[in-house]
């Protein structure tokens, strides 16, 4: 409440029938009430001003000599915004209402008003009063004749009261009303929480745990009407790879484009829902039959062609579903998820792009992939990576001064197993930017170890991936390898896909350049595979390309794979950069390259990749002829 002391409302009613009554109340309430109500004139004369005169408030007088045109100034007065704090109300006034009367009509009219009521000792009894009126604070009763110190005393007390009631009255509806803000900015926060918790915060779509009820309630919905339903999984083709080149907004966007265009081809019936990542689950409680399930299934993949337009480019995306009906392939809610997902893994197997509904057997190769992706949490952990090692070998000289390290996972139960069977799932669960530091730690180590064993200073390449190239902590990551080690940075090389470098050219230059500062060489892996511009090429501080070896196992076969390899060693030179061949595996291939100018290559041809140990004993030949070389390994 504020501190200012608010005007006391001094709007006084009189009814009485006698004109003199009122000239009586002007008298005392207007004339003297500016008077020391206890002293008469006659001590005024005799003793002075009070030096301190009691504060009395400004009184404003209306009349009415019957209590019907009273009313009506109350009816006026309230509208007007100006309402009577106090009304004296004569109990006799013939031929119209009596005081009670009056004070009934008036109550209704304006129930804050204070009433003292001006009665002759034989008028009424108290009970009379009860018993019209009740038991109400808001009634005095003054018997005649009265003393203007009473009438003056009743003006300022009650006067005051209905100020104080009108404050109170404010401050509690102030109250309340801060209290009702306050209760639906709670109820709409906890609306919010609910909605937050049961949907997506990107897509709007619901989430797995309202996915898990609409599941529940169509399965209890299909049990007591017999019927059928269908899941649908769905899984955006090559999404990684639109995330990897524009950046995750661009990702964001697309998955908000998609769950529009995914609500667009189902029933108000059923469920769209977001799991995670780039998988939507529909619930389709309208599709009864296979045939109904596989009609909306080809509906979504024909929704998600049409081109988007997001940061500057048309982007196709395609969609590989799996179905599955209830209770036909499943009776549980979890299980026929799984099997709906099994069928979209088969139909990413046969094509993508595609729809396939669940037969026995499809998910035995998931519920694979899922233990696989278990045990890969605890690889790092258990320590079951290892580093192979294998030379970049000059073409014209068969001697090699750097080799590419290449991991394995040597898996307790399933052997040696080849990173082209973990990394995607690595880059799936997230652990990838952990297994690739580990990487760099392990290559710098090893390399350092090899130098101080006295073997010859070679420098180790490392195969550096899109998510850990765009995290943000690569240099400080490579500073604290290489500081660890003790190793120069010269002798660490970065392999980086050309879609990695090029999804944002700018950070990738920025990136490279302060790569560069250190002396750590950088190579293009896999060139001739992305979109490379030249300018940008031209522009980055590179060293190597490596020409994917798809080229090179075609080389000898297909004339356009050949002229494809002799125009990158062509650009490669004219922007003074070597160029590494990969996946050399005969002569043939290898004199093909030597006369287009290559400058080192890789392959079973001169080694396959070897153990650390190996590979020392590889690096301790290198003084023999290169003929006993080829025989030993």
């Amino acid at each position: 409440m504020s501190d200012k002391v608010e005007a006391v409302n001094g709007r006084i009613l009189i009814i009485d029938d006698n004109p003199a009554i009122h000239l009586d109340f002007e008298k005392i309430l207007i004339r003297e009430s500016n008077v020391d109500p206890g002293m008469s004139q006659v001590e005024k004369l005799l003793f002075g001003e009070s030096s301190t005169p009691m504060a009395q408030p400004a009184f404003e007088l209306k009349f009415a000599q019957q209590g019907k045109h009273g009313v009506s100034l109350v009816k006026s007065a309230r509208a007007a915004g100006a309402p009577f704090a106090l009304a004296f109300i004569d109990m006799r006034m013939p031929p119209g209402w009596d005081g009670l009367e009056t004070i009934e009509h008036l109550w209704n009219a304006d129930p804050d008003v204070q009433v003292v009521i001006c009665s002759a000792h034989s008028d009424y009894d108290w009970s009379d009063f009860y018993e019209r009126l009740g038991h109400s604070d808001k009634l005095l009763v003054l018997k005649k004749p009265f003393e203007p110190i009473e009438v003056l005393q009743c003006a300022s007390a009650l006067t005051r009261k209905w100020q104080d009631q009108q404050i109170l009255r404010r401050h509690v509806q102030s109250l309340e009303n801060m209290v009702s803000i306050r209760t639906k900015g709670l109820e709409a926060a906890n609306n919010q929480l609910r909605h937050l918790a049961t949907h997506d915060a990107l897509t709007g779509l619901p989430n797995r745990v309202l996915l898990d009820d609409r599941l529940a309630q169509a399965i209890m919905h299909a049990e007591r009407n017999r019927k059928q339903f269908a899941v649908l999984v769905l899984d955006l083709d090559r999404f990684k790879f639109i995330n990897d080149s524009l950046g995750h907004h661009a990702g964001d966007d697309l998955l908000g484009r998609v769950a529009m265009r995914l609500r667009g081809v189902v029933n108000e019936i059923d469920t769209v829902a977001r799991v995670g990542g780039d998988e939507f689950v529909l619930v389709l409680s309208s599709a009864t039959d296979r045939a109904a399930a596989e009609r909306i299934a080809q509906l979504a993949i024909d929704a998600l062609k049409s081109p988007v337009h997001i940061a500057g480019v048309n982007l196709h995306t395609s969609t590989s579903i799996g179905i599955a009906l209830y209770p036909a392939d499943a009776t549980a809610a979890e299980t026929l998820v799984a099997r709906a997902d099994a069928a979209m893994y088969c139909a990413k197997q046969r094509g993508r792009n595609s729809l396939q509904c669940f037969e026995p057997g499809m998910d035995s190769p998931t519920r694979d992939r899922v233990k696989l992706e278990s045990d890969l949490h605890n690889a790092l952990a258990l320590q079951q990576f290892e580093l192979y090692y294998q030379p970049k070998v000059e073409t014209s000289t068969d001697d090699f001064h750097s080799c590419e390290a290449l991991i394995r996972w040597r898996h307790p139960e399933r052997g040696i197993i080849m990173p082209e069977k973990f990394i995607s799932l690595a880059e799936e669960s997230g652990l990838i930017s952990a297994i690739g530091e580990w990487v760099l730690r392990e290559v710098c180590r090893q390399c350092k170890a090899w130098q101080r064993e006295g073997l010859p200073r070679l420098r180790v390449a490392v195969n550096v991936s899109a998510a850990q190239f765009r995290q943000g902590n690569l240099l400080s990551v490579i500073r604290q390898a290489v500081n660890e080690a003790g190793l120069d940075p010269r002798f660490l090389e970065l392999e980086l896909t050309e879609s990695a470098v090029m999804t944002n050219p700018e950070e990738s230059a920025s990136i490279l350049e302060e790569l560069s500062a250190m002396g750590v060489l950088v190579s293009v892996d896999d060139f001739g595979t992305g979109y490379s511009s030249m300018s940008y090429l031209r522009r980055f501080p590179i060293d190597n390309l490596k020409i994917d070896r798809g080229f090179v196992k075609d080389l000898m076969t297909r004339a356009d794979d050949a002229s494809i390899v002799r125009a990158i060693i062509s650009l490669a030179h004219s922007l003074r950069l070597k160029v590494v061949a990969e996946g050399v595996e005969t002569p043939e291939q290898l004199d093909s390259l030597k006369s287009m100018g290559c400058d080192q290559y890789q392959g079973f041809h001169f080694s396959p990749p070897l153990p650390a140990a190996e590979f020392a004993a590889l690096m301790r030949s290198q003084e023999q002829p290169a003929d006993e070389r080829r025989e030993a390994y």
